[in-house]
């Protein structure tokens, strides 16, 4: 029987991506190429493992068995490549992790540092999207894993949290707030404030935060970007309200101060987003612990 490691990949790619395309892209080969490989394996087995049409492709149940055993020796394999640590830095792969940019610095940045100094040809590809595009690309299976604040609620979809974070005000250096030692959303209302548009994620947790509260401030400008917004406040257009990890590291800047918001208080939680329906490549689940173990510790009830 001739069944190489290939022709495992290639039925489980297909099996948790329920299709040609996508299976094809995710371990860069053509489709007739993939295609060959499912017929070889085929071929040597003596059993037809994926029924084909012209609209979907399903496991056969001999398929649907084979391909649970096909992933436990191809992670197996894996596993035991990147524990030696000789053969660990000749292992090549590909990581995709969907990202809101707000996370980017202070989830990622560190780990990806250890990563690449355990598996350096190990490709890392980070999607920093919005909320509703991280979100969407793990629900369609374009990403391993996601870091989001929004998903929890999703049926196909694991939600861990990993950090609790607070939106804060903030103003220029010189603005009549920046001496306060904390500001209410009513005090905002009488300054110039902009804000994300509603087609943003903060916007939405925001305002389903503050759906009861009279007094908030109207935005005399949007934008789509927190950290356009960002920008808008160092030039001295209004004041904003953005998560705490939208301000920028530096903030001894003379440009930028940051206050505590009260009246209320409002948070957000990050988390791993993951598919439920999708096994983790060893690469993949190696990064996914190693950004939740520091993590772990910074949640706050």
């Amino acid at each position: 029987m001739n069944v190489e490691m290939g022709d495992l990949r290639a039925l489980v790619a297909v099996a948790e991506l329920g299709s040609f395309s996508a299976a094809a892209k995710e371990l860069h080969l053509s489709q007739p190429a993939l295609s060959r490989r499912i017929s070889k394996l085929e071929a040597s087995l003596g059993v037809r493992l994926l029924e084909r049409t012209t609209r979907r492709v399903e496991l056969t149940a001999m398929g649907r068995d084979f391909s649970r055993k096909a992933r436990q020796v191809v992670n197996t394999f894996e596993e035991s490549l990147l524990g030696i640590s000789e053969s660990a830095g000749k292992i090549r792969g590909e990581v995709t992790v969907a990202c809101v940019p707000t996370a980017v610095n202070h989830c990622l940045l560190q780990v990806l540092k250890e990563y690449h100094r355990l598996y350096p040809r190990i490709l890392v590809r980070i999607l920093d999207e919005g909320a509703g595009d991280v979100l969407s690309t793990v629900v369609r299976n374009e990403a391993d894993f996601g870091i989001n604040y929004i998903g929890a609620q999703e049926a196909n979809v694991e939600f861990i949290p990993i950090f609790k974070e607070s939106f804060v005000a903030i103003c220029g250096r010189d603005h009549a707030l920046a001496s306060r030692e904390s500001v209410t959303w009513a005090e905002l209302a009488k300054h110039d404030y902009i804000a994300v548009t509603k087609a943003s994620g903060n916007r939405l947790l925001l305002d389903l935060a503050l759906a009861n509260e009279p007094d908030l401030p109207e935005p005399f400008c949007e934008a789509r970007h927190v950290s356009t917004v960002v920008e808008m406040v160092v030039a001295g257009l209004g004041v904003a309200v953005v998560p705490q990890l939208a301000v920028p590291a530096n903030v001894t800047q003379p440009a930028l101060r940051a206050v505590p918001l009260t009246g209320p208080t409002v948070s957000r939680t990050l988390g791993l987003l993951r598919h439920r329906g999708r096994v983790l490549s060893p690469a993949a689940e190696r990064l996914y612990q190693m950004i939740m173990a520091p993590a772990a510790d910074e949640i706050r009830p």
